[in-house]
């Protein structure tokens, strides 16, 4: 649901289920400490230490503090501060990552990196490993700045895993469609599109030849 390398996908819903409940932590400043436990391979592959400091899309989209670092970044900038609870569908919405968000601006970003030098990340151990692949077992434990401690519990089936019963994901998908669909379709013509390719499924043989019939449209893309 957005990109992002799919093991960090426990991460990232644990830290949208940990904002959602409490958006007090998207004050700036508040959040002082952001430890991340997963399973193998998860912690060797997007926990590996070089990319720690990314500076590459390949290596951003492959680093689990990068990840989480620019959704909360993004969480920080757009969601309230304050308030009631948030609906979590509604902050996977918000929050969704992009394309731009592996540009050399995004990698770069200065808001980011200080977010990223807060995490820690480490393996759960036996305990985790042993959950998957069954699921994604990932927990987040934000400390903020006066020390109380925020945590996420067990992260098994984040949204958009097929065990996942919680999330409308229809209604998440839909907004990636149309996010993505941005990028490319004319200005006007992306929900045409997106409903054109939904009905794959029952489109006759003829249909099928213009599916992807239409203008490309020049967007501002990036190196």
């Amino acid at each position: 649901l957005g990109l992002y390398e799919h093991q960090s996908a426990g991460a990232l819903q644990g830290v949208i289920d940990l904002v959602a409940a409490s958006p007090v932590l998207l004050e700036p400043g508040r959040i002082a400490k952001i430890l991340i436990r997963a399973y193998e391979p998860a912690y060797g592959i997007i926990g590996d230490p070089a990319k720690r400091d990314p500076h590459t899309r390949q290596s951003a989209d492959h680093s689990m503090v990068f990840i989480v670092g620019r959704l909360l970044g993004k969480a920080i900038k757009l969601l309230p501060k304050s308030g009631g609870a948030l609906n979590t569908d509604e902050v996977w919405k918000s929050l969704m990552l992009s394309p731009y968000d592996y540009s050399q601006e995004a990698i770069q970003d200065q808001a980011t990196r200080e977010i990223m030098s807060l995490i820690e990340f480490e393996h759960g151990g036996a305990e985790y490993d042993k959950r998957y692949p069954e699921g994604i077992p990932t927990s987040v434990l934000m400390t903020d700045r006066d020390g109380a401690t925020f945590d996420s519990g067990l992260v098994m089936f984040p949204a958009g895993h097929a065990r996942n019963t919680t999330a409308d994901v229809k209604s998440i998908l839909a907004h990636k469609f149309n996010m993505l669909g941005l990028l490319a379709a004319p200005d006007g013509q992306v929900e045409r599109l997106v409903e054109q390719i939904e009905r794959l499924p029952e489109a006759k043989s003829g249909e099928l030849a213009q599916f992807y019939d239409f203008e490309i449209a020049s967007r501002p893309g990036f190196e």
